[in-house]
């Protein structure tokens, strides 16, 4: 995934479709998968380079024109945020320009979704793979079914759509690195890495959390939490997983009973499997921290994912693409209005809870689109540091941020929990009415919404968890508490 509740592998014994389906809590009997057959098996898959270097797209682009007029808005980046926007702005009447070195080039993470929240965003030829059902692994004696349905996005194929719909809506793309952005009271400009300045009455900025253009208000503590982890798409001998069915969530650690360092830190730092089988050879694995603060170390990832493998004696023949994946989660917000509008992860969007990010930027895009065409398409043409502030609160309304304050709670519920913490809150939150479940990890609850998810899950949680909460999570719970008073007092 990038994503998260991002996405898993198994570990001993696997479950099939049917298993799952008859008993959505079954009893796994041990020794039912293969365990490692000795040192000549390759389990490591440190030493193996992926093979698959996707090549760039070949499509044509408008390019930046120096002599033109001033753009209504440059975006700074063109991952899947910054794209869309640029599709929707243009198609609303407004002047583009994209500003990225390699516009054209592939996108390196996989993304995955939930079908039910793509589908909406008439995104559905970008669909590369989808599951009839995902599994989420509690421990050796416990899973979750999940009926609803997951897919794999081709990366390719989403790009080249926005591509496309870009270019047919008249965007103009500029090839160099973003540098810096200079404002004046009514316009901006971004000095670029080829000398070249490009003026705007609006500049976006997509690059996603590393971003050098959006601000933080000083003194505000930053306390975000990390999500990292490590995915092969590799081709194996064999695996046990039911080609159906995707790995959500695998939270058991019986592959680490004859490593006690790397088991004694999973109780107390945990990490799960994510597995997408593509078919009986074909799989994209990746080993996940869901959160951690201090961020858990990416050499510590791949080694839990190595014990893994040996565990199950996944034979690992080919690598053909990896991938590092960094997200920053929760944390504050940036200071709003700015100079700069941040987009996706340069806004701080990711789910603070789970990660997950991408459908839910591509679904705010048009609101931010309105936005922009109400202020700079009018004849009124609002400009300057009032267009700025229409286009965050667009971006970000007062419904957005108190929800998102709830997220944060369970983002810091999250890190304060062990592996058996970890394994008891979510036997009780998958447990809960799917429209909950399902609306906590879309982002699709209201307040009041996830009000009642909270009074639920605590209803149903196990007196362990009851006590987690009570003794772990005073202060968090607090700190939404008095944060939700003063926004909305």
């Amino acid at each position: 995934m990038a994503a998260a509740f991002t996405l898993l592998f198994f570990s001993p014994p696997p479950l099939s479709n049917k298993l799952l389906a008859a008993n959505p809590r079954p009893l796994i009997p041990s020794g039912s998968i293969r365990s490692s057959r000795g040192p000549h098996l390759r389990c490591s898959f440190f030493d193996l380079q992926p093979e698959h270097h996707p090549e760039s797209l070949s499509l044509p682009l408008d390019r930046h024109d120096p002599s033109g007029p001033a753009y209504d808005a440059a975006i700074i980046g063109c991952g899947p945020s910054g794209l869309r926007l640029a599709e929707l702005a243009s198609s609303r009447g407004l002047r583009i320009c994209c500003i990225d070195p390699a516009p054209l080039s592939p996108w390196p993470n996989n993304y995955g979704s939930w079908v039910d929240e793509l589908t909406p965003l008439g995104l559905p030829s970008c669909i590369d793979h989808i599951w009839s059902s995902a599994a989420v692994f509690l421990d050796e004696r416990s899973a979750k079914l999940l009926e609803r349905p997951y897919c794999r996005i081709s990366r390719r194929e989403l790009k080249t759509r926005l591509l496309e719909s870009c270019a047919a809506a008249g965007v103009r793309f500029h090839r160099a690195r973003a540098l810096s952005v200079n404002h004046q009271e009514f316009s901006s400009s971004v000095s670029c890495s080829d000398g070249t300045k490009i003026p705007a009455s609006l500049v976006i900025d997509a690059t996603g959390f590393a971003s050098l253009f959006v601000d933080y208000d000083a003194g505000v503590k930053r306390d975000h939490g990390y999500q990292i982890a490590h995915g092969i798409l590799a081709e194996v001998d064999s695996h046990p997983f039911d080609p159906k069915q995707m790995v959500l969530m695998d939270w058991r650690d019986g592959h680490m009973a004859n490593e006690p360092y790397l088991r004694q830190a999973n109780l107390k730092t945990p990490t799960f499997l994510y597995a997408m089988p593509l078919d009986e050879r074909l799989v994209f694995l990746e080993e996940t921290s869901l959160v951690s603060r201090p961020m858990l170390s990416y050499n510590e990832i791949k080694k839990r994912m190595a014990a893994r493998l040996r565990h199950l004696g996944i034979r690992v023949r080919r690598v053909l693409e990896d991938e590092k994946c960094v997200i920053r989660m929760g944390g504050p917000l940036p200071r709003m209005p700015q100079g700069v509008v941040g987009l996706g992860g340069a806004a701080a969007m990711a789910h603070p809870s789970t990660g997950y990010m991408v459908a839910r930027t591509l679904a705010v895009a048009p609101a931010v689109a309105d936005a922009m065409a109400e202020c700079l398409g009018s004849t009124r043409m609002i400009r300057g540091r009032q267009l700025q502030a229409r286009v965050w609160a667009s971006l970000w309304t007062p419904e957005r941020r108190a929800e998102r304050e709830f997220y944060k709670f369970g983002m810091e519920t999250l890190l304060r929990l062990d592996l058996a913490g970890t394994r008891a809150f979510f036997d009780a939150f998958f447990d809960l009415d799917p429209y909950y479940w399902q609306g906590f990890l879309s982002s699709k609850l209201s307040l009041w919404e996830l009000l009642a998810l909270s009074l639920a899950l605590f209803r149903r949680a196990s007196g362990r968890s009851k006590m987690d909460v009570i003794t772990k999570c005073p202060l968090p719970l607090a700190r939404m508490a008095g944060n939700l008073a003063h926004q909305y007092i």
